[in-house]
């Protein structure tokens, strides 16, 4: 990635990636989150690294945030800061590593492990040797040809053997070829997640044991997992891997970080899970108030993002705002407008992105959204725009609106607003008065 001083460099610059820890120097904007909470003095954040430094309190969070709002961009910065004072931290990248479609909680469990083990060797951290064994024999014991053939394909992979290595590297190897068939496998993902099922007590014990020797060799710091991804899960996937399992997922004795769909901080069993973890939620920037004024000041950072990334003189005048202020404060649909802009721009042979480039873009940005309504939603919808942005009635409308990011959700207050863009659709539909863009 690098900034883009002309359109070719757009696609690169704005892709929907987020930002690597040894990018933030150069790419990274601070100040949005006063635009997200309405308090530059409260940060989710914030609250969730200053207890990881803690020695005491949480040690399980829920992290939930619109899908594009930037919530791994700002997991990925706290993991900096983190890492610059001394602490571990894995980030597990769920998407990777798992079939969204096909998860369990045990396969969380699975991927701790191996997260773990990673920092240990990273950190060149000793693991005792009787530890190490009985993690073998774990995933061992009943698979002897299963594990046997996983690290003789995992050696082969790497080239590396379990002689050069040592008993962690094989360790390291069988876990490259269980996550391969927990994603893939469908007999063999079975075995690997009775084994946790039935065992879960002696795999969480041995999990904080690893934990208490990477904390020692770091001079006390307890490592940090982060489970990116997770708030990517369909609503019934993902009460199926944390409702039921809310006390064991949230049981280890150093922090673990769960990103969750927003959306489901608004059904009835969320309260219950509140009881377990501690629940943080990162909202978008806002660009209009509840009571529909442009909110310059949230427009003016959104455009300090992209200048982070971008020279502002490739857009004609008028054009970022346009896209900002139709795309709703969600970073994820602005890039996708630059990045769509910018490509058409490129074609025509120009060197700025112009007004018909963007409409263009959000067109079909807009089309995407509108796919994912119906009609029989449009009264709620509407219902929402016309001013009903707190106390809605029917939750699990809102769950699926949400969940569709047809509907956003705003700071301080928790007030929603319909996407710019389906507002443009239901102006163009007549079912709202044209009062002008």
């Amino acid at each position: 990635m690098k900034y883009a001083h002309q359109l070719s460099d757009m696609i690169n610059a704005f892709s929907p990636a987020p930002l690597k820890i040894d990018q933030m120097e150069q790419f990274y904007c601070n100040g949005t989150m006063e635009y997200r909470m309405g308090d530059r003095f409260f940060s989710p954040i914030e609250n969730i690294f200053e207890s990881c430094v803690g020695l005491e309190g949480p040690a399980a969070y829920l992290l939930l945030g619109h899908r594009g709002c930037g919530k791994s961009t700002e997991l990925n910065k706290m993991s900096q800061r983190l890492i610059s004072e001394g602490y571990c931290v894995k980030t597990v990248n769920c998407s990777m590593d798992l079939d969204l479609f096909n998860i369990v909680y045990s396969d969380l469990f699975i991927l701790m492990g191996e997260a773990l083990l990673k920092i240990a060797e990273e950190l060149d951290c000793r693991i005792e040797e009787s530890l190490l064994e009985s993690i073998m024999s774990f995933w061992d014991d009943g698979t002897e040809t299963i594990i046997s053939q996983d690290v003789a394909a995992a050696s082969l992979e790497t080239g590396v053997s379990g002689e050069t290595r040592g008993l962690l590297a094989n360790i390291l190897n069988i876990f490259v070829k269980i996550k391969t068939d927990l994603k893939f496998n469908e007999e063999t993902r079975k075995e690997y997640r009775r084994k946790i099922v039935i065992r879960s007590s002696q795999w969480i014990k041995i999990l904080s044991r690893v934990s208490e020797q990477i904390a020692e060799k770091a001079g006390g710091k307890r490592p940090v997992i982060i489970f990116e991804d997770l708030d990517k899960l369909n609503p019934e996937d993902a009460w199926k891997v944390f409702y039921n399992y809310a006390a064991i997922l949230s049981g280890m004795t150093f922090p673990v970080i769960y990103t969750f769909p927003i959306g489901l901080s608004y059904d009835a069993r969320f309260s219950a899970m509140e009881s377990y973890f501690a629940t943080e939620t990162l909202p978008m920037i806002k660009i209009e108030t509840i009571d529909g004024r442009t909110f310059p000041d949230g427009i003016n950072i959104i455009r300090e993002v992209v200048k982070k990334r971008a020279s502002l003189d490739l857009f004609e005048e008028g054009v970022l705002e346009r896209l900002i202020r139709f795309t709703g404060g969600s970073l994820r649909d602005l890039f996708h407008g630059i990045n769509a802009s910018a490509k058409r721009a490129v074609r025509r042979d120009s060197d700025r992105i112009s007004m018909e480039d963007a409409e263009r873009a959000l067109e079909e940005l807009k089309t995407s959204l509108t796919r994912r309504i119906e009609e029989k939603d449009y009264p709620f919808l509407l219902d929402i725009y016309n001013g009903n942005k707190e106390r809605i009635q029917d939750r699990k409308m809102l769950l699926e609106m949400l969940q569709a990011s047809v509907v956003l959700e705003y700071n301080g207050k928790r007030w929603h607003n319909v996407h710019p863009l389906v507002v443009r659709f239901f102006r163009e539909q007549g079912l709202i008065e044209d009062g002008g863009e």
